[in-house]
């Protein structure tokens, strides 16, 4: 049995999930705040949620700098804490994987469970990452090898499966894309945005000769992008794992403008796709004028690049990697001790 922990922040952790136990040969159960998603086949544990009204006042919520969030008497985090110890007791898992917190990966590695943890880009030095990337058997990387994180340190390298970026699409057969159409997609997510309708408008009416679409924020929710993405001329979108894959299978060119997030994260993929030519990157939100010499200079971006990001097969590498690891973990349970 493996447990696979889904944080509930935006769709990505969620989607990623439900790519990877759909592949897998051992049984996945999934531990998650978010309700249980459709397709999922395994059992699926709601989680307490962990923050709630006050949490602005709560007491040393990083045990002085070495975690995230373990705030003092927090009655959401003993319950999340509880229910998460209450089911590695009862199903006695071979395997966790984290994606992604530091605190639930310690908490299974504190109860003798081998962990993976969902490794993601941007400065990761912090105490708490580094106490959760050291302690892991493994670290899923969704970005090819050949585009590494810089700075990592050697003993996180030599345990990281690169299987470049994945995502619900793959595989999934592409429509064919009009050759004079001048469609732009932006992407915005459920992970929370910087950007303003009044932007959009302005970047809209500064290229007349172009139909936005816009999903998410001021757009509304679009449970399936897929046709859209793949008709569209040009994504504009942030720099989220899961937004790019997204991209990356429908192989059409993007326009990716980094949000701020913890860590840096998203301006440092942002940076990696822009060293290995595979998108156009801007640092913050173009202004009107821009936009027309923007949207021409994306559009002659060669699409089938994006295998270099996202060959195809990331999920399934990912698969292999868990139940690798599954088996070997069950192998060493079931063989006995040896005597002193």
């Amino acid at each position: 049995m493996i447990g696979y922990y889904v944080h509930h922040q935006g769709r990505g952790h969620l989607h990623r999930a439900l790519c990877v136990a759909r592949r897998t040969r051992t049984p996945v159960t999934g531990l998650s705040s978010l309700p249980r998603p459709d397709g999922w086949t395994g059992e699926w544990i709601h989680l307490p949620p962990d923050t709630g009204p006050g949490d602005a006042a709560a007491a040393d919520p990083t045990a002085h700098g070495r975690l995230h969030w373990v705030p003092r008497h927090h009655a959401g985090l003993r319950a999340r804490s509880a229910a998460v110890t209450a089911w590695i007791e009862r199903a006695a898992p071979t395997l966790l994987v984290s994606d992604v917190s530091v605190e639930i990966a310690v908490l299974a590695r504190l109860m003798g469970v081998p962990v993976v943890v969902s490794a993601m880009r941007g400065d990761r030095s912090d105490p708490a990452h580094r106490l959760a990337y050291d302690l892991a058997d493994a670290l899923l990387a969704p970005w090819p090898a050949t585009l590494p994180e810089p700075g990592w340190p050697q003993e996180w390298r030599a345990k990281t499966e690169h299987t470049g970026a994945f995502s619900r699409h793959d595989g999934r057969p592409r429509p064919e894309r009009p050759a004079e159409a001048r469609e732009v997609v932006l992407m915005m997510g459920a992970g929370g945005s910087e950007l303003a309708e009044a932007d959009v408008r302005k970047a809209a009416q500064a290229t007349p000769g172009w139909r936005w679409t816009v999903l998410g924020g001021p757009g509304g929710w679009c449970d399936d992008p897929w046709p859209l993405l793949c008709r569209a001329t040009v994504v504009v979108t942030h720099a989220g794992q899961n937004a790019l894959a997204e991209c990356a299978a429908a192989r059409t060119p993007a326009l990716v403008v980094p949000q701020d997030r913890p860590h840096g994260e998203q301006r440092a993929t942002a940076h990696a796709l822009a060293d290995a030519g595979l998108a156009t990157v801007r640092e913050r939100w173009p202004e009107p004028a821009e936009w027309p010499a923007l949207l021409d200079t994306t559009r002659r971006t060669v699409g089938d690049r994006w295998r270099l990001w996202a060959p195809g097969d990331g999920a399934a590498r990912a698969a292999h990697l868990l139940d690798a690891l599954a088996a070997s973990h069950d192998e060493k349970k079931e063989r006995p001790c040896a005597s002193p």
